[in-house]
């Protein structure tokens, strides 16, 4: 999990929040993030699921179990949650190129 506290980082600042913010947010304090950003102390359970809810992201994605993203498609139709998956497949062939 060392990784754990550089992802919280990482995409809190990509979501334009402040610790404090964030904290706000989670239900802990401004003090308790910058632990957890600084892997010297790890979320319980009900944190780490308001994480992936905030986040957008699995649990495994933040712990290091797994590194692939997720996108959250819920709302929308099925017709256009397959138009997403094909223009991140056609992304996926144009890397391999």
């Amino acid at each position: 999990m060392v990784d754990f506290g550089i992802k919280i980082r990482e995409l809190r600042k990509k979501k334009g929040l402040t610790q404090q913010q964030l904290a706000e947010r989670v239900g802990v304090t401004k003090a308790m993030i910058s632990a957890y950003e600084t892997s010297m102390r790890y979320p319980s359970y009900d944190i780490l699921i308001k994480f992936t809810r905030i986040f957008r992201v699995t649990s495994d994605y933040l712990l290091g179990i797994n590194s692939k993203k997720y996108f959250d498609v819920d709302g929308l139709t099925d017709s256009q949650a397959e138009i997403v998956a094909n223009i991140i497949e056609e992304f996926k062939k144009q890397n391999t190129k």
